[in-house]
């Protein structure tokens, strides 16, 4: 059996991350590929939005990452605020620019989305606004650690910050069930069977298996880098860097 607490260690992380990065990055690779195909070529096209619901391929898959990703964050955050572990915090922070940049595709291409079938860019739709908050939370929690030179007193400002803002996920989620909002339902449900064609759900969750590796893949480098950083006094990141020279 794998004894997965001994990964806990920054020490012992660092290179088994460096061991996952490339495979999490060929991963995406394949699966956007894949995603970009069907969702392109193959999937039908649509009965009511014509052409120009194929953004769908794209803005799901991101919406969907915006949300998971700020969830996992607030939870690594809150792990290390009640625990008192380095890494943990370190993940945390390592995820809040992954996910601004799938929050900020979510809503760049809900707008390319929306032009063609709302005929605006923007409207303050329940669920369109809550997006935009989830952008500035993780704006400012990034912010918020940039701000205090001293890290551990950082990672306990973002994970309370976090924390706090983790409450807008269920309303993104829920908004168009709560309020009367232009935004359409969810097509993709735990609890009902797809109300979609076939390939196009493949296309989806291709795209989505494509973001979610891409998401791994940066956020283990990013934790490399600020590993490096926050420990590079010790002996073993000198030693790591002394095999580099």
């Amino acid at each position: 059996m794998i004894n997965w607490f001994k990964y806990s260690s920054p020490q012992t992380f660092f290179p088994l991350a460096g061991e996952m990065v490339p495979w999490f990055f060929a991963l995406a690779v394949a699966f956007g590929a894949a995603g970009l195909y069907i969702g392109f070529f193959v999937a039908p096209t649509d009965a009511q939005q014509g052409e120009a619901y194929r953004i769908i391929f794209i803005h799901v898959a991101a919406a969907w990452m915006s949300m998971f990703l700020y969830l996992v964050m607030a939870f690594w955050a809150g792990v290390g605020l009640v625990f008192n572990t380095r890494l943990s915090a370190m993940v945390a922070q390592a995820l809040a620019p992954t996910g601004a940049l799938m929050t900020f595709i979510a809503l760049w291409t809900g707008a390319l989305w929306g032009k063609p079938t709302w005929g605006t860019w923007w409207v303050w739709d329940a669920r369109l606004t809550s997006e935009l908050i989830l952008l500035f939370l993780y704006l400012g929690f990034i912010a918020l650690q940039a701000a205090i030179d001293e890290p551990r007193r950082a990672d306990k400002a973002g994970a309370v910050l976090a924390l706090v803002g983790a409450v807008n996920v269920p309303i993104i989620y829920f908004s168009v069930k709560w309020w009367n909002t232009l935004h359409q339902g969810a097509s993709v449900s735990l609890m009902a069977a797809p109300t979609m064609a076939k390939t196009m759900l493949w296309g989806m969750l291709m795209m989505a298996l494509a973001f979610w590796m891409y998401a791994l893949g940066a956020v283990l480098v990013r934790v490399r880098s600020i590993l490096l950083e926050r420990e590079r006094h010790t002996d073993w990141v000198a030693s790591y860097l002394g095999r580099l020279r």
